[in-house]
């Protein structure tokens, strides 16, 4: 039985026994259950994009313009949702996104979406900004595939540990972020005045490298003593920190980290420096306009992610999907190209795959899963996206990732708000 047939018969099953899922099948249901399970604070994180959240709206309309025109009379009783990536055989066309701070959602955090990838074979994309250090999340997946999402460092050397440490872990890929060299306007997180890494959440990759331990210990040996009365909220603050940063002086492993953890002046020469490190594949995420991705090529990367950040770094920004035929028309098929942001059902991800994608990321799904119910709700989220592809592939009229090359999208005019 497929993915989506299997997992219709057993929520159907379930439900003929008097069960109903906790993990919501709709996205907006979903985010709306996460939303009751979370802090103001975390679901702000989470949710929010950058500026009026334009980008973010505009990764959603982008989908919802385009249309699948399908073709009948196939024979679709057999469906493989299977794609080769680097050498590994996927099970389906996702990879679990880079998300920080993993911890807002639950406090399994890294290792709870890891393992709910690795229950179906996908990659989890493991964040520079996690809650757990990357060998804690690859001792408790073993075999099952993941990469390591690097934000490249003002210190080069630390740069350097983090890529090692992704080898030595077992990452089969180095996904390059390259939208995040500032923080964008994330109006949401700024009314409530909450920045994560301020607490010492989400810096766990830093407090557990040696390179960063020794920069925070000359810090702290350098740092004057505070004077002033503290208020009670900056009590409460350090308190937070001392829980969260363990064998380290908390307030300069935070004011390191703030200093470091991206580079503004970052170049294509910067980028270039990443051949002497690994062998590991290589690709640059956050590629928006084709020129980019050209360069992409010539420079020798394996493959690029097309990426707005989900709405969260450029308000204004083109939408990815919107982005995508131009960047698929300059590669031409030399490196695999793949996107992110606005992915939130199998339709979406068809569409990106007709539109030239050779797999999609999923992003605030599985932390909305996770947030619901820890590592189950994100293996939910996860299967029901993977059934809903599987039946969508199949009443489109394919039987394989082969035959969506005979697809067409049909494009409605926008409509004026």
């Amino acid at each position: 039985m497929s993915a989506g047939r299997e997992r219709q018969a057993e929520v159907f099953l379930a439900g003929a026994a008097g069960g109903r899922a906790r993990v919501p099948f709709g996205a907006a249901l979903l985010e709306e259950r996460a939303q009751a399970k979370m802090s103001a604070e975390a679901f702000a994180y989470v949710a929010g994009g950058a500026g009026a959240e334009e980008t973010m709206r505009a990764n959603r309309r982008a989908f919802e313009r385009a249309s699948l025109v399908p073709r009948t009379l196939r024979d679709v009783s057999r469906r493989d949702t299977s794609i080769e990536l680097f050498g590994r055989r996927l099970p389906a066309p996702f990879l679990l996104a880079p998300i920080g701070v993993l911890e807002l959602a639950h406090r399994d955090a890294d290792v709870a979406a890891a393992r709910a990838a690795a229950s179906l074979g996908l990659p989890a994309i493991l964040s520079s900004q996690a809650s757990m250090p990357m060998e804690e999340v690859a001792a408790s997946t073993g075999e099952a595939p993941r990469w390591f999402q690097l934000y490249w460092s003002t210190v080069d050397e630390l740069t350097k540990s983090f890529v090692e440490r992704a080898e030595r872990c077992g990452c089969e890929a180095i996904v390059i972020t390259l939208d995040t060299t500032l923080l964008g306007w994330r109006t949401r997180d700024l009314e409530l005045g909450y920045l994560p890494f301020l607490h010492g959440r989400g810096i766990a990759q830093y407090t557990s490298d040696p390179v960063f331990q020794r920069l925070v210990r000359e810090r702290a040996r350098g740092r004057a003593t505070a004077t002033g009365r503290p208020t009670l909220t900056a009590l409460r603050t350090l308190l937070e920190l001392r829980r969260n940063v363990r064998g380290l002086d908390p307030r300069a492993a935070v004011q390191t980290f703030t200093e470091i953890y991206s580079r503004p002046s970052l170049r294509w020469e910067d980028l270039i420096s990443i051949r002497d490190l690994t062998r590991l594949p290589v690709l640059l995420k956050g590629i928006l306009h084709p020129d980019d991705a050209r360069r992409a090529v010539e420079a020798g990367f394996d493959g690029v992610v097309v990426s707005n950040h989900g709405g969260r770094q450029l308000d204004g920004a083109i939408a990815t999907v919107d982005a995508l035929p131009a960047i698929v028309e300059e590669v031409a098929g030399r490196i695999p190209v793949l996107l992110d942001s606005g992915i939130r059902s199998g339709a979406d991800a068809l569409k990106a795959l007709v539109l030239g994608a050779t797999a999609v990321l999923v992003g605030r799904p599985y932390v909305y899963g996770l947030a619901v119910d820890g590592e189950i709700g994100a293996r939910e989220v996860l299967r029901n996206l993977v059934a809903d592809f599987d039946l969508t592939l199949g009443l489109s009229g394919c039987a394989s990732l082969a035959d969506v090359g005979d697809l067409t999208l049909v494009y409605s005019q926008p409509v004026d708000d």
